[in-house]
């Protein structure tokens, strides 16, 4: 694609919520960056932006200053979210609002990571399929039932774009980079980076990947993972794969060391803590979701699997994320009390 004029470069939004990925806000920063610098040009702009201007904590403890908040934010050809934790809790009707926006005046809208729940949220998605973070998955068919979505990396549909985060916002920067100016830019800057790109319709983990040669063990698990809700029996598992039942009981013996129905409960009791991370859906809802019956059988399950009940970890967990949140201001606020 031709290069652009001075007053048409392409600008990107990026907005950062509360325990977003730093490592997918590096690597799209980076690869702009380097775009820039190996041409000797500004072919590129951006900017951070955070909802109320303030400085935002990534999932690993680093605090990321941005350059405005929400209310200043400039139009840009793409508004990307990045998100992590509590996808649907952070996402405020200004952030929606702001998305809304950008869609409305002709922009690229995106979502990195568990973003695209703020997509759906805002009503941005509509029939269109997207892409997120997988271990988040089950989260979203929960909170969006009518949603289709997809194993890939990424996503790139017209004006909407999705991505499941870390590596991967990577491989759709330079997607992106290619369509806007050269693929030979592109794969300059991945070179600069180290990395091979990848397709977007790549499979986001090893295991996942299709074909006659897939392990059974691999095939074992995607059954069980697509069946959470109504668990399979044994003969149905084996039904499923085209297998004997006995052969299925020999291969989790051999891969992981337990049998089918005990390895189906710990993908379930896992299914669970990932929903009670993301979602404040109710234990009963949670447990429903992940196929138990009865919500005290499944305190019961999740307490022999994790050392604590469902909702010990999800309020152990809530109160360490608090805490987290403007820590110099809570600490004003305990010094304040004490001095009471």
């Amino acid at each position: 694609m031709a290069s652009k004029s001075t007053d048409e470069l392409p600008s990107f939004n990026f907005i950062l919520l509360p325990e977003f990925p730093v490592n997918a806000l590096i690597l799209a920063t980076e690869a702009l960056r380097i775009a820039n610098q190996n041409s000797g040009r500004e072919l590129f702009r951006w900017r951070i932006v955070s909802e109320d201007g303030a400085a935002v904590r990534a999932s690993n403890g680093m605090w990321i200053q941005v350059d405005c908040d929400l209310p200043a934010m400039p139009r840009a050809l793409f508004t990307l979210v990045f998100e992590g934790n509590l996808p649907t809790q952070r996402n405020s009707s200004k952030l929606l609002n702001q998305l809304r926006a950008a869609a409305r005046f002709g922009g690229s809208v995106g979502g990195i990571d568990t973003g695209t729940f703020a997509l759906a949220q805002a009503g941005l998605i509509g029939e269109r399929e997207t892409v997120l973070h997988w271990e988040a998955m089950p989260t979203f068919h929960e909170r969006f039932p009518e949603a289709k979505t997809r194993n890939q990396i990424y996503l790139i549909d017209g004006k909407r774009i999705a991505c499941a985060g870390g590596v991967a916002t990577l491989d759709m920067m330079l997607d992106l980079i290619g369509r806007l100016y050269d693929p030979a830019l592109a794969n300059e800057v991945a070179d600069a980076l180290v990395h091979t790109p990848r397709a977007a319709q790549t499979v986001q983990r090893l295991g996942d990947a299709a074909g006659p040669r897939k392990a059974l063990s691999d095939r074992i698990v995607a059954v069980m993972e697509s069946n959470l809700d109504f668990p399979l029996d044994l003969d149905g598992i084996a039904a499923r794969l085209g297998v004997s039942s006995r052969t299925v009981v020999r291969e989790c013996r051999r891969s992981f060391g337990e049998t089918p129905m005990r390895l189906y409960l710990r993908i379930r009791l896992q299914a669970a803590r990932n929903i009670l991370f993301y979602e404040e859906f109710s234990i009963k809802d949670v447990a429903v979701a992940c196929g138990f019956s009865y919500p005290a059988v499944f305190s019961r399950a999740f307490r022999a699997q994790f050392k604590q009940t469902p909702r010990a970890f999800r309020a152990s967990f809530r109160a360490k994320q608090k805490a987290a949140v403007r820590p110099d201001i809570r600490r004003l606020s305990v010094e304040a009390a004490t001095r009471a």
